[in-house]
């Protein structure tokens, strides 16, 4: 098992940007190493008169990837070089989301490569359990894009 160094003032600091900014996860790499801070969205409970109260995100916590995604059963890897885009315009509603049941041949993303904007489909049917890229970022060939299950 090989111990991935880490520095924990970089660790704090990545947590203020998503304190900051409002996002709930960022990821940094270097060769082999993968850190990434996650946190929590806020969690929705419904009271019995159906006022809908939001709890208070949790902390940020950071992970150490160590499972290669590409390896996952239910993995969606980029077929080639581009840049991915979650909807098909910028302010419209995104193809799939989290939690989304999924069927086989269904559009989940776009990747624009050399002006042409290729669909990426669902190889299978299952439940969207993650997005690992963010609408406008480039992607390279075999990357992990999502998970299904």
């Amino acid at each position: 098992m090989t111990c991935i160094p880490f520095d924990p003032e970089a660790i704090r600091a990545l947590a203020a940007v998503l304190n900051e900014t409002g996002l709930t996860e960022i990821e940094i790499s270097e060769k082999d190493s993968r850190i990434r801070v996650v946190r929590a969205a806020p969690t929705i409970a419904a009271a019995p008169v159906a006022a809908v109260a939001a709890a208070k995100p949790a902390a940020p916590i950071a992970v150490a990837q160590t499972v290669d995604d590409a390896s996952h059963p239910g993995a969606v890897t980029s077929p080639m070089v581009g840049v991915a885009y979650l909807s098909a315009e910028p302010n419209s509603a995104p193809f799939v989301s989290v939690g989304q049941l999924v069927a086989a041949g269904q559009t989940l993303l776009l990747i624009e490569a050399m002006k042409t904007y290729n669909q990426i489909k669902a190889p299978k049917a299952g439940t969207l359990v993650r997005i690992l890229v963010s609408s406008g970022s480039p992607v390279e060939y075999g990357e992990p894009l999502m998970i299904v299950e």
